[in-house]
């Protein structure tokens, strides 16, 4: 009982591991807003204001998150999730 015990504290130690993703946000030479997320490699959208840039790259990040999870290609890490605006 004594391995099972330490086995399952350190899974709930893992899930709960808060993963904050950075996006980094510019003004392209045309007035439309670029976001990114620096973490997931070809995450990026546009908006006609910062704003609607943001949301929409956080979207499409959850999407290639849910995604890699459905898939198998992602750990638990992955279950609690943040953002920050650079």
């Amino acid at each position: 009982m004594g391995p099972r015990k330490r086995l399952t504290l350190y899974w709930l130690l893992e899930v709960r591991r808060l993963i904050t993703f950075k996006i980094e946000v510019e003004r392209e030479e045309d007035g439309r807003w670029l976001a990114e997320v620096v973490e997931l490699p070809g995450v990026m959208a546009y908006g006609d204001d910062q704003d609607a840039a943001v949301s929409k790259v956080q979207a499409l990040a959850l999407r290639v998150i849910a995604e890699r999870l459905e898939h198998g290609e992602a750990g638990p890490e992955l279950l609690s999730i943040s953002f920050n605006a650079a």
